[in-house]
């Protein structure tokens, strides 16, 4: 999941910083301020297939690039949190710790949490045995017991191996 953000100089955000730093409950509240303020937004999904076939790396690259192209105007210029994104028609930069040092990162980056976080309760709604609701589909223990014992559902990615993972179903 990868967000891009426009943000109004104009209208200002009060409370924007990295996504990880805040509540849910403020995460939330400033979702709905960023899509109602920001001279536009996209939020944009790869799919676990696409993901097994072209990596974790390279999938994350590709949604964010394909969340800035799919803005309404086109940016003239991408700051990127930490890396640069290959095959953007305009200009771009890196800049590290972005979602603590650019709102408009940090605008980012909560949109894609909050979408990312809404995902995960309607798959756990579909499906409550993997908790979805609780780790939010990071690789916690009880999200790695959860895939052992009930193997992976279709939302899980194949290539998705972690150690811990091996050393549960041995």
């Amino acid at each position: 999941m990868a967000g891009a953000v426009i943000l109004d100089p104009s209208r200002r955000l009060d409370g924007l910083a990295d996504s990880k730093a805040l509540t849910a409950a403020q995460r939330e509240r400033l979702h709905e301020q960023i899509l109602g303020k920001a001279v536009a937004w996209a939020v944009v999904a790869v799919e676990p297939e696409e993901i097994d076939r072209i990596n974790i790396h390279q999938a994350s690259l590709q949604a964010m690039r394909r969340a800035v192209l799919a803005l309404a105007p086109l940016p003239d210029a991408v700051l990127v949190d930490a890396f640069r994104i290959p095959s953007l028609p305009m200009a771009q930069r890196g800049v590290v710790g972005g979602d603590r040092r650019s709102a408009a990162i940090a605008a980012a980056s909560i949109v894609a949490k909050v979408t990312r976080d809404r995902l995960m309760q309607e798959l756990h709604a579909a499906d409550p045995r993997y908790g979805f609701d609780r780790h939010k589909g990071y690789a916690t223990a009880d999200h790695l017991a959860a895939v052992a014992r009930f193997g992976y559902s279709s939302q899980h990615r194949r290539t998705f191996r972690p150690a811990t993972l091996f050393d549960t179903i041995a």
